[in-house]
């Protein structure tokens, strides 16, 4: 995973969160889940990393603004 930007948690409410998970599947919808309730960066790539087991992702979220559900 990429260095976490500065910008994406200057000021309160705004989260960074890393998902790891054995398939990509599980991994999706995670992602689309988080997105009925918050703000986030939707569904992002997925990524393995050589010799680790499963997948991960990661998505920005603001938990000051309602997702789709809202």
């Amino acid at each position: 995973m990429e260095k976490i930007d500065e910008q994406h948690i200057n000021e309160p409410g705004l989260v960074v969160l890393d998902i790891s998970a054995a398939d990509e599947a599980t991994v999706h919808a995670v992602m689309a889940d988080l997105g009925e309730w918050w703000a986030t960066s939707g569904v992002t790539p997925v990524h393995r990393e050589p010799g680790v087991p499963g997948v991960k992702a990661r998505v920005y979220a603001d938990i000051r603004r309602p997702g789709s559900m809202m």
